[in-house]
């Protein structure tokens, strides 16, 4: 699956959607979209806080750090070692950087107050020195600077910081201390400084402080313009490492026009033709046989604070992944006794799980063990080494548990994607889809072959009344491509429908299977229907179909569920995020041939903002109805559905929180509708990242603190919940590839 620019959405600590919910309710960290921020009083707000506990305190016990007596502080910075020593990419400098720290010069640090000059009314002169370094202990280097404040400068707002060396370094945090009533000032910093040889622009950090843009103090306004001016680029030029510019382009290099030797020329994503939402610019040169392209490369551009930490770059490295991919995949084939042919049976796929296959000598044990830990069960000893892979779950005790229907049937509610199963409303099945071109739209589906397969207990219509039918229909998507998929050698494809039965006991019985093949010069459409069944041929075409059922599930799961829903919709709101609101702001899979198409049918078809929220989602695929009395407020159709049950649970927690600190804020539903930084920032969600569905009429509009709430409670689920769901299940469900083939 190609990887979305910016999907690391817990290491970019200067925006995040919230302060970071406990880590049992937020399983995936914070959304990084607001600057972290902490609850304070609104009473309080005007003071300048250290904003490092939620814990309300009396007015009296508020730190003070107006300086209107002449006082002198010092500033302690706190830098973060890097994995290869104090600084990364040893190299030429490292000498000339060793003595500029001896000089006492590594940063040039800028006081700035939050007030203007009471005469000019300009911006007061900063105070200025350098952070000499003082102590390491562990990973953490510890710097110090001494300012001599001059009386009537007021209260220090931000600072101004200028890295003296030449490579980059890692700011975890400035401390201010000194002031007459020994309160401590903060700085939370947690962001990469680059070399001013590289940039001659200084850093702007602003204290732990949160200011709505109209009560922002008037000594900082023009910094605050000045930062989002920076972050949001002039949109020319291609990108470097070190910069944190976010804008927007279209997925524009998922392929690769310029390699003749191979079919890898891809679409791209993103206009009329393939609807998609807007990923980060990188700016790379364009292709010379498609100047519609960017050429690819091996690093890809990500603002520098939403980069992998050092440990994941260089256990996912390219170049890593690729020595692992050839060291073991010709001794896995070797287990095969046609590589072509795949795995001939299931004793041979067993082997990778119990005997373990060969590695080559030269590499060592640590080295697999480091690159994949997730897959490594165990490598022995002995005189050979043997990769071992874990045993998923799903096969540990029963290892054709997936064979079965009851399972079958039980990960539509609990497996890796609960998001599809939807409550049948309309009978007979019928496709949308236009029948000049793919054929009689109706399903071969009958109200017969259901009410013999349920054993007559009751009328179809009776069913439907009683919302006891359920689908999985992947027919109407898939359509459009079985003929382009089927000409590709060794791959095939369906349209597939599949029924469940919901039984008196409140399980999913699956009842009836349909592939489609749409009409193909002179051959008409293919479709046939398939039901369980006791004889051997007939229950081997069962599990066939349930096979391709699984295979267009998993691929549904990955393209859409996953990588669509919580990845690539979700990157423009971190982008326009990071571009019009402030840090002030109150806040606390390779693609094949045709998947990045099938994805942008997806998203043109089935995505839309309204319905990304839980309720809204199970609402929409009649998997549950309003209901005052009922817990949440949702009377699920299927109550033993665990992905809906906790889920919800979750979701009300969310919003509980989100709402007690957006009420904190917006104490007036105007407040929202005049914040200028907010409204920026939701039109450029909209109109900008996702730009192919900006006049779609079921957009929230933000006007109040309550759409604020069902906005923010919405993006932190899909992130969240959502992405957990969908995500952390894979290896357990899907590391037996039976389960779910490619």
């Amino acid at each position: 699956m190609s990887n979305p620019q910016l999907q690391r959405l817990n290491y970019a600590p200067s925006f995040c959607l919230l302060p970071k919910l406990p880590s049992n309710i937020l399983m995936n960290g914070s959304l990084h979209i607001l600057p972290k921020r902490h609850y304070v009083p609104r009473k309080y707000r005007k003071r300048s806080i250290l904003a490092a506990s939620r814990d309300v305190k009396p007015a009296s016990s508020w730190p003070v750090t107006v300086t209107e007596k002449p006082v002198t502080l010092k500033a302690v910075v706190t830098v973060q070692v890097t994995v290869g020593g104090l600084f990364s990419n040893l190299g030429i400098t490292r000498p000339v950087d060793d003595i500029t720290d001896l000089l006492g010069k590594t940063f040039r640090l800028e006081l700035v107050s939050n007030q203007l000059d009471s005469e000019s009314r300009s911006e007061k002169e900063t105070v200025k020195g350098y952070a000499h370094r003082v102590s390491q202990h562990e990973d953490e280097v510890k710097y110090e600077s001494k300012f001599e404040i001059p009386a009537g400068f007021g209260e220090v707002g931000a600072v101004l910081v200028e890295n003296e060396h030449h490579k980059e370094m890692h700011l975890k945090n400035i401390v201010l201390h000194g002031f007459p009533n020994g309160s401590t000032l903060n700085f939370s910093c947690n962001s990469w400084i680059h070399s001013k040889f590289d940039n001659p622009t200084k850093r702007i950090f602003f204290a732990n402080k949160s200011y709505l843009p109209s009560e922002t103090p008037s000594g900082l306004k023009k910094l605050r313009e000045m930062e989002l001016e920076k972050l949001r680029g002039n949109g020319e030029g291609q990108r470097k490492t070190y910069e944190r510019i976010y804008d927007y382009d279209t997925y524009n290099d998922l392929g690769d026009p310029d390699n003749k030797t191979s079919d890898l020329a891809r679409p791209v994503l993103g206009g009329k033709q393939h609807p998609y939402p807007r990923r980060c610019r990188t700016g790379r040169p364009k292709c010379k046989t498609d100047p519609l392209s960017e050429k690819r490369s091996s690093s890809v551009y990500v603002p520098r604070d939403e980069t992998f930490s050092e440990v994941k770059q260089l256990t996912f490295s390219a170049k890593t992944l690729k020595s692992v991919v050839h060291a073991l995949l010709p001794q896995i084939e070797m287990t095969l006794l046609d590589p072509q042919l795949g795995f001939p049976y299931f004793t041979a796929i067993d082997s990778l799980f119990n005997e373990g296959v060969t590695l080559p000598k030269p590499k060592n044990t640590g080295f697999f063990q480091s690159v994949i830990p997730r897959l490594v069960k165990a490598i022995s000893d002995g005189k050979e080494d043997l990769l071992l892979f874990e045993t998923p779950e799903i096969i540990h005790r029963d290892k054709f548990s997936w064979f079965r229907d009851e399972e079958f049937s039980r990960q539509t509610l609990a497996g890796l994607n609960p998001y599809s199963i939807q409550l049948v409303t309309e009978w007979p099945l019928k496709s949308k889809l236009d029948p000049e071109v793919y054929g009689p739209p109706e399903s071969l589906i009958t109200t017969e072959l259901v009410e013999r397969e349920i054993k007559g207990i009751m009328t179809v219509d009776e069913a439907l009344k009683r919302k006891k039918m359920f689908v999985l229909d992947y027919h109407d998507l898939l359509m459009p491509y079985v003929n382009k998929v089927r000409e590709i050698e060794g791959t095939t494809l369906y349209g597939s429908r599949t029924l469940f039965f919901l039984t008196e006991e409140g399980t999913l019985r699956p009842i009836a299977i349909e592939l489609t093949r749409p009409p193909l010069g002179d051959k008409p459409q293919w479709k046939q229907v398939f039901t369980p069944t006791w004889d051997a041929t007939g229950c081997w075409l069962w599990r066939l179909a349930k096979a391709h059922v699984c295979a267009h599930d998993a691929g549904y799961h990955q393209l859409v569920i996953h990588w669509l829903r919580t990845h690539c919709c979700t990157e423009p709101y971190i982008i326009a995020a990071n571009r019009q609101l402030s840090a002030m702001h109150p806040s606390s899979f390779s693609p094949g041939k045709y998947s990045v198409e099938l994805s942008s049918a997806a998203y043109d078809q089935l995505w839309r903002f309204d319905t990304e929220a839980l309720p809204a989602d199970l609402i929409r695929r009649g998997m549950a109805v309003e209901d005052p009395k009922a817990e949440h407020g949702l009377k699920l159709t299927i109550e033993d559905y665990p992905f809906a049950n906790d889920g919800l649970v979750l979701w009300d927690a969310i919003k509980q929180w989100v709402s007690d600190y957006v009420n904190h804020y917006y104490s007036e539903p105007a407040m929202v509708e005049s914040d200028k930084e907010l409204q920026a920032w939701w039109t450029e969600v909209r109109t900008k990242g996702h730009e192919d569905k900006k006049d779609e009429p079921w957009w929230p509009i933000l006007k109040t603190p309550k759409d604020l709430i069902q906005i923010l409670t919405t993006i932190i689920w899909v992130t969240a919940g959502h992405h957990a769901a969908v995500n952390f299940g894979q290896y357990m469900y899907a590391g037996y590839f039976p389960t779910d083939p490619p």
